[in-house]
């Protein structure tokens, strides 16, 4: 048989009344929800910064991450919505290498997806007691989700899951913003056609069962760059982009028109160090253009507490990216603290 059936995984059901949320818990993120809610309905002109690692593979880290996050949302929050990612599936363009917590809840070992979805769940739990804040995931498994989404103030899809049709499909019956990234083509049509699809409501199988949505009308697009044919990366941040995408949604009748900038990937060439310069630039695009101001709704920043990246291996720096490389903790905080004094 070409596939193996290792073990019956629980229902989310039953591992959310195993790790449950606080009722505390459940009052912060119906706040947290709400205020972002704001956001994306053009109600609040807080600017939202998504930062954190490229994926969250230490528990330990990442809460120490989301802690010191914490206090500088004290000293901002006036100004900006700090949403920590904490990713804990990890796409593959060619399915090698490691796969996010989910996988491998200890990334030098063998996969394990019952502890990996224990593993994700406290750890997400945990960043909520100590920090205060809700933070975002990104929907690698549309089923998968359901583990986590009593837990998530944001989620996103990524640039090879956006044309999926499951992925629209969940996205639409999501209460939460969702943003749907441009595909690795770079292709503006196909990213908003994705939120064409999440706004909508559909008739669809999800988990085994016969299930109707109600539409998102908080879908919205994430700019990550792309690229060429011939491997070129491809930026998507420059004014002249920011207004072609303006214009496109212009001709579509969407809900809360909103996009995210990731300052990332294809938009820095993997170049972790210039995410503060392409931040820089789409905050003076915002500051020239009032349309753009309303368009363009926050950045998303890869950062974890050590800058650059490591392989996977029996010495690991504590903090410090098994991934794509990330801005590290000094000039992450530098960057947030810039920002804040833009908005």
């Amino acid at each position: 048989m070409g596939m193996q059936l290792n073990k019956q995984l629980p229902l989310p059901a039953d591992l959310k009344a195993e790790y449950p949320l606080s009722p505390e818990m459940i009052r912060l993120k119906e706040e947290r929800d709400r205020q972002i809610r704001k956001i994306f309905t053009g109600e609040s002109e807080i600017f939202v910064v998504v930062v954190g690692p490229c994926s969250a593979d230490n528990e330990d880290a990442v809460c120490e991450y989301v802690s010191r996050l914490a206090e500088v949302n004290e000293k901002v929050k006036d100004r900006l919505m700090l949403i920590p990612r904490i990713y804990t599936n990890k796409p593959r363009t060619t399915g090698e290498g490691y796969k996010g917590m989910l996988h491998q809840p200890k990334p030098d070992q063998a996969p394990d997806l019952l502890a990996g979805i224990i593993a994700i769940r406290k750890m997400h739990l945990r960043a909520i007691q100590e920090s205060g804040l809700t933070a975002a995931d990104e929907m690698l498994y549309p089923e998968n989700r359901s583990y986590l989404d009593d837990i998530l103030s944001y989620e996103a899809v990524g640039a090879r899951s956006v044309e999926n049709q499951q992925h629209r499909l969940t996205a639409s019956g999501m209460d939460i913003p969702v943003g749907m990234k441009n595909p690795t083509s770079g292709d503006f049509a196909v990213m908003l056609n994705s939120v064409i699809a999440a706004q909508h409501s559909h008739n669809f199988i999800y988990r085994g069962c016969d299930v109707t949505t109600g539409g998102n009308p908080l879908a919205h697009v994430i700019l990550r760059g792309g690229v060429d044919k011939y491997g070129t990366c491809i930026p998507n941040y420059h004014y002249e982009d920011l207004t072609r995408l303006l214009e496109m949604y212009n001709k579509l009748e969407l809900q809360n028109p909103a996009a995210i900038v990731d300052v990332n990937h294809s938009n820095s060439n993997k170049q972790f160090r210039e995410q503060p310069r392409i931040v820089s630039e789409v905050l003076h695009s915002r500051s020239y253009n009032p349309d753009l101001k309303k368009l363009i709704k926050g950045v998303m920043i890869e950062s974890y507490l050590e800058g650059g990246c490591q392989p996977i291996g029996s010495e690991q720096v504590y903090g410090k990216s098994i991934t794509d490389p990330c801005l590290g903790w000094k000039d992450t905080e530098a960057l947030i603290y810039k920002i804040a004094e833009s908005c």
